[in-house]
């Protein structure tokens, strides 16, 4: 049995992912969110439901002691101070394994006129927390991967490649169901891609900008 703690488990990302791990039947879930009743019917004797904030560090070490993997699907304008809580309440509790999802561009990695759009999309205070948290994640002890998602569509499908930090991103956008599909890949292999940082597009879409815009 492999015991996962998904926080933030109401994201769109997150009930992908969340999906996908219950198709493996040894997969036992806990899902840590602030609203409950957000969640869809999820089957009670593979999964506990707690309802609480990141930043409630104490219930969050309680809540991760004894996980194998812990996956974060966390976001908001206070997204450095929740990673800075996870790795302390991961840390308390002795659980190492952390996929953490952040965003493209967080160290202006995306190439050409496609980077300069993103740029103008999501400066102003976006792309500087998201690389903050993402550099505690880094400078942490942790056993981490980092999910870099292109702009995300709610496409049916599982479409998806894969590049590492300190390559150009490829690609403009990506299914909400391919990342999903890679954290239930992870948590399948949990010792894949420790310490990495993956960028997540889906290939041949390549562009100024997402196709939607």
């Amino acid at each position: 049995m492999t015991k996962i703690t998904v926080l933030g488990a109401g994201g769109r990302i997150a009930r992908h992912a969340i999906a996908a791990l219950l198709e493996e039947p040894a997969n036992e879930l806990t899902l840590y969110l602030r609203r409950p009743g957000s969640l869809a019917d999820v089957p009670a004797d593979r999964v506990q439901v707690i309802e609480g904030d990141v930043l409630d560090e104490d219930l969050l070490t309680r809540t991760v002691t004894g996980q194998d993997i812990v996956y974060a699907n966390l976001g908001g304008g206070d997204i450095e101070a929740q990673a800075r809580a996870v790795v302390a309440a991961l840390t308390a509790a002795g659980t190492r394994r952390l996929i953490w999802i952040s965003t493209l561009g967080i160290y202006d990695e995306v190439p050409g006129e496609y980077g300069k759009w993103n740029h103008r999309m999501l400066d102003g205070g976006y792309l500087q927390t998201y690389s903050a948290a993402a550099k505690l994640i880094e400078e942490s002890n942790l056993d981490y991967t980092i999910i870099r998602p292109a702009w995300l569509s709610d496409a049916d499908e599982v479409d998806y490649e894969l590049t590492q930090k300190g390559e150009p991103f490829q690609g403009t956008e990506v299914s909400r169901k391919s990342v999903g599909a890679l954290v239930a890949e992870l948590v399948k292999n949990p010792a894949d891609s420790i310490g990495a940082s993956l960028g997540v597009n889906k290939p041949g879409t390549d562009g100024d900008k997402p196709s939607w815009y």
